[in-house]
């Protein structure tokens, strides 16, 4: 930002935004950029990563009205054909088809042209340290910082295979803390709730029913989430059980899926212990960053509002994002706000102050 634009920005109203990783649940990121927006708020820093890094990056680049009425026109289809198979022993997806979305959408940019100075962090697997993108290809930064291990093949650079920075630093408060901004505003998409907490919990009435109205819809179509998850699993089983037992899966007996299924209880395929296993591990990351450097405003979306992969709940979770930014930013500004639920399990302010800013690793 340049100093005309600090000068010109209002006392107070200046806001350094931390995105984190959380899948689907990134979605909740435009609702809280659109509510800062609405009530006049200048974000003057982002920091950001895994799907916070699409967010934040797609916003910095002036796309955020494209990219939300593109993923708010997905379905179950359009999802499954995002789905990018590989048999590379480092990933299951290659992204290629989401990449070439966002680069329809922000070209060549260079995050240090970006009006908005942003810092994307991925994860170096070679050093096993934090990577700070702070220049260079918005494009790369983006593509390195989602690249869930295991999941999504990682971006190599040099001798760096860089993966999702969420495998270290799911909320990454410490860039914005020396930046010139009135406060620290950040969102958690993967915070852990003492009980269960589903969209339905969280979003007003009329708003559920909405969404009931929308899922009526896509099961009217002929496919159910269930079945559409199946379609996921049968697209990956073959390169997640090619390094496991092959003559399991060649027998002509009644799979652990197919048991499972016929038993009532949840399907624990690979893929579902990989995607658990990274939320579970950035839920507690997340903790500690919050802890060693507190924002200003703590936004939080529990992990269990909906699957990291359900990408096509975007409408909801966007609205789900701005009505916690709304009861966020009232209870910042001294006011109060209607309640559905129990939002005080993922709104809360820390009163700890935030401490001195870590050399960059």
């Amino acid at each position: 930002m340049s100093q005309q634009e600090e000068a010109e920005s209002p006392q107070g109203k200046r806001v350094a935004l931390v995105l984190g990783s959380g899948g689907a649940r990134g979605y909740a990121h435009i609702g809280v950029i659109e509510e800062l927006e609405a009530r006049g708020y200048q974000v003057v820093a982002i920091s950001s990563c895994s799907m916070g890094a699409v967010v934040g990056g797609v916003y910095a680049a002036g796309q955020l009205a494209a990219y939300r009425d593109w993923v708010c026109r997905l379905d179950y289809f359009d999802v499954l054909r995002l789905v990018d198979v590989t048999w590379s022993p480092m990933g299951a997806m290659k992204a290629n088809k989401v990449m070439d979305k966002l680069e329809n959408l922000i070209g060549e940019t260079r995050i240090e042209d970006l009006a908005i100075p942003v810092t994307t962090v991925a994860t170096d697997m070679t050093r096993q340290r934090e990577v700070w993108f702070q220049k260079g290809s918005l494009l790369e930064a983006i593509r390195a910082s989602i690249a869930v291990p295991g999941v999504i093949t990682p971006v190599h650079r040099g001798d760096q295979v860089l993966v999702d920075g969420g495998l270290l630093n799911p909320l990454p408060i410490i860039p914005t803390v020396s930046t010139q901004a009135d406060f620290v505003l950040a969102v958690n998409a993967t915070a852990h709730s003492p009980r269960p907490v589903t969209l339905d919990d969280l979003l007003p009435p009329e708003e559920v029913a909405e969404e009931q109205v929308r899922e009526t819809s896509r099961k009217a179509g002929g496919v159910d989430f269930a079945s559409w998850i199946d379609g996921v699993r049968r697209a990956t089983r073959r390169l997640f059980d090619g390094f496991g037992n092959q003559d399991d899966c060649e027998s002509g007996d009644k799979s652990e899926m197919e048991e499972a299924l016929e038993g009532g209880r949840r399907d624990w395929g690979r893929m579902d212990m990989v995607l658990a296993s990274f939320d579970i591990t950035q839920a507690a990351l997340a903790k500690y960053k919050v802890a060693g450097y507190p924002p200003d405003v703590l936004i939080e979306v529990p992990k269990t509002v909906c699957g990291a992969y359900e990408f096509h709940r975007a409408e909801a979770l966007i609205s789900l994002g701005r009505h916690l930014a709304a009861e966020a930013l009232d209870r910042f500004e001294g006011r109060t706000h209607p309640v559905w639920g129990s939002p005080s399990i993922v709104v809360k302010r820390p009163d700890k102050e935030g401490q001195e800013r870590e050399e960059d690793s």
